[in-house]
């Protein structure tokens, strides 16, 4: 058998990190989510930035206290919301407090009369990451749709968020996929963009 069979396969990946995150307490989960908001982002947040969060499913790093420390500093916030698997994500104003819908893929997202504003920064979750910015989300690849449409037409900045166990050695990335600028973690800010 040779190296190549042996290695993992990303749905191995997937499922190792992703059992690992599910074995944290409530309490690390929420002193992650603190502990990322009290560090920020690790540039300066444009004037008016729009923020894309998201609406934390199967025990992904809450976003919100980030959220709402960079909506304390004039950053404008959105939700995504799924049109069909294939097709890049729509992002709507939100702001908290604001009633959010239940998709049918089970996903709360903001209402579809909202605005829609293309985002400057994405927060975005994951499964497993490694060291060069590579994700592993949950396979359906709207982030990687997504990614592609907005920078085919601007800069973006794409900040993964994610508690530290999910960390792999490597993804197996494959040419399409988009690395990350940044991954915070309750540990660290990792950056990516000098690559």
């Amino acid at each position: 058998m040779s190296a190549l069979t042996d290695a993992p396969s990303k749905n191995d990946l997937r499922a190792a990190a992703l059992a690992r995150r599910r074995g944290l307490s409530e309490a690390a989960r929420t002193a992650a989510a603190m502990a990322i908001a009290a560090r920020g982002l690790p540039f300066e947040l444009p004037p008016g930035a729009v923020v894309s969060g998201y609406a934390p499913i199967r025990g992904e790093l809450d976003p919100l206290p980030l959220m709402q420390a960079l909506a304390a500093r004039g950053a404008r916030l959105v939700l995504p919301a799924v049109v069909q698997q294939g097709r890049p994500l729509r992002f709507h104003a939100w702001q908290p407090g604001d009633a959010l819908l239940r998709s049918p893929l089970g996903i709360d997202e903001p209402r579809p009369e909202a605005p829609e504003l293309n985002p400057d920064i994405l927060l975005i979750p994951l499964a497993a990451f490694d060291g060069l910015g590579h994700r592993i989300g949950y396979g359906a690849g709207y982030y990687d749709c997504t990614l592609e449409a907005l920078g085919a037409a601007r800069r973006i900045i794409t900040v993964g968020l994610a508690f530290a166990v999910q960390q792999i050695a490597a993804v197996p990335a494959a040419a399409h996929d988009v690395a990350l600028d940044y991954v915070l973690t309750e540990h660290e800010t990792l950056n990516f963009r000098s690559r």
